[in-house]
């Protein structure tokens, strides 16, 4: 069943926390904490205590960002081998949870789950789909979750851990493992990006990205810092 997402955060900003590995160094938190997630992903709440600035700002978490804590507003996931790997912790979260994996387009369990489906845009596979009950699949999770912001009415979005790359440690993730490191698939998840700012320029959408180490060039980059 589609759904049509709420203008909650109308004329507002929020932050979209992706996977990159950046996030670490950006909120100075401890290798010894680094490590015990990349242990145990559920312990992502970890982090928590060093991202507390967040705490107060509208959230969009991709993928594993929602095990973050309660003070993410909303989960987005696109990968439907990630839901089955996810799907008894991500019954706990609380917040808003939405996704664009195909399976739950007929799905009435998904209801009981409290997971809101928004359809791939087939006429509009990069950049921002107009569309209200769609979304711009964009080839990966985090781009596609520009397009929720969108859909709930933000005029600014920040990006954290939109690396699409290798960080100094040779590292692709944050929360440790996903996909295959061997052979990331950067290069086609980048291919959205040229389309995703132009159709953000012609709605008027500033798109800030705070990763310094980050491959997406579309975007100015900025100091975390400077936004909270």
């Amino acid at each position: 069943m589609k759904w049509t997402p709420p203008n909650m955060w109308e004329g507002g900003d929020c932050f979209i926390i992706g996977g990159g590995a950046s996030i670490v160094s950006q909120f100075g938190i401890p290798q010894e904490v680094v490590d015990q997630v990349k242990v145990n992903q559920t312990m992502a709440h970890l982090y928590s205590p060093y991202m507390k600035e967040l705490h107060d700002k509208h959230i969009i978490g991709v993928n594993n960002a929602y095990m973050l804590g309660d003070w993410v507003d909303c989960v987005f996931f696109g990968d439907c081998a990630w839901y089955l790997v996810h799907r008894q912790n991500l019954a706990k979260f609380a917040g808003l949870k939405v996704t664009c994996c195909p399976r739950f387009a007929e799905k009435p369990e998904s209801r009981c789950e409290g997971i809101k489906y928004l359809a791939k845009d087939g006429s509009h596979r990069y950049g921002i789909s107009e569309i209200p009950t769609r979304v711009a699949w964009n080839h990966n999770s985090g781009a596609a979750a520009i397009n929720l912001a969108v859909h709930l009415g933000v005029k600014k979005i920040n990006l954290l851990g939109f690396d699409m790359c290798l960080d100094e440690k040779n590292t692709s993730h944050w929360h440790g493992s996903h996909g295959n490191k061997n052979c990331p698939p950067f290069k086609r998840h980048l291919k959205g990006f040229p389309e995703i700012a132009e159709d953000a320029q012609k709605r008027g959408i500033e798109i800030l990205n705070t990763s310094s180490i980050s491959n997406i060039e579309e975007f100015p980059k900025v100091e975390l810092r400077s936004l909270l």
